[in-house]
């Protein structure tokens, strides 16, 4: 069994520039993505899918192989990520062969973790389906969303549910934005991601964050230090009662 990573990172970010290979809590963005990758020992090739020489650079020194270049039709604003992903896997089925599996990791996810890439793995290879993604839980029952009207008011989308108890509302998940594993075949044959063969590996709020603004970025590194903090300090209390029972 083949398996075949692909990080997709262009070079034209525009609200964040640089923003795949901008510094985060001491690493460039993208390395967080690779190191995953490579830790999780489940992919016998990890392609970085980039038109910017400088992110080859950064991701062929942090582990990952840059075998080819992203056209520019494929690195525009407007260019969706499956069509880069399949231009991938086809450029890698020419050098490497075709894959079993592929795994399509953010360059923006510097909260993945490779117990969950292995998670998506083991469910995808044990099931019918054709995709397994991260998802978590909505933080407020969308039921209760508000929309602005043209007046500068506000509206609720469903109304019938302004009475409603938020404990009799049904949770509602959404995209988490980290990876997405697939059967090679689903990918190229553009199955749909988000359907009734799709496996969700779901995910604590905590480790799920959307980074397209300086925003973003500054509570995305404010939350990775503290969960990094909170985990160092487990770690050694792991360790101090291990000592204490030895």
């Amino acid at each position: 069994m083949k398996n075949l990573c692909v990080i997709p990172a262009r070079g034209g970010s525009k609200r964040i520039p640089r923003k795949n290979i901008r510094d985060f809590c001491g690493k460039p963005m993208i390395a967080w993505s690779i190191e995953a990758a490579i830790k999780s020992g489940l992919f016998e090739h990890i392609v970085v899918s980039t038109d910017d020489d400088e992110i080859a650079a950064v991701a062929t020194s942090r582990g990952a192989e840059v075998p080819f270049r992203r056209p520019a039709e494929l690195a525009d604003d407007h260019t969706a990520t499956r069509p880069v992903v399949n231009h991938a896997i086809r450029e890698a089925e020419q050098r490497f062969g075709r894959p079993d599996h592929v795994c399509c990791i953010y360059p923006t996810a510097p909260f993945i973790q490779t117990a969950d890439l292995q998670r998506g793995l083991e469910q995808l290879i044990n099931s019918e389906a054709d995709f397994a993604f991260t998802v978590t839980r909505f933080a407020f029952p969308i039921q209760r969303a508000l929309r602005l009207t043209e007046s500068g008011r506000v509206a609720m989308f469903q109304p019938e549910h302004r009475k409603t108890r938020s404990q009799d509302l049904e949770e509602a998940y959404h995209d988490a934005g980290q990876f997405y594993w697939g059967r090679t075949e689903a990918f190229l044959e553009d199955r749909d991601t988000f359907s009734s063969r799709g496996l969700p590996i779901i995910l604590p709020i905590w480790r799920v964050h959307d980074i397209d603004t300086k925003e973003d970025w500054m509570r995305a590194q404010l939350a990775f230090k503290a969960l990094h903090v909170s985990e160092t300090a487990s770690s050694q209390q792991a360790a101090t009662n291990e000592n204490k029972d030895s």
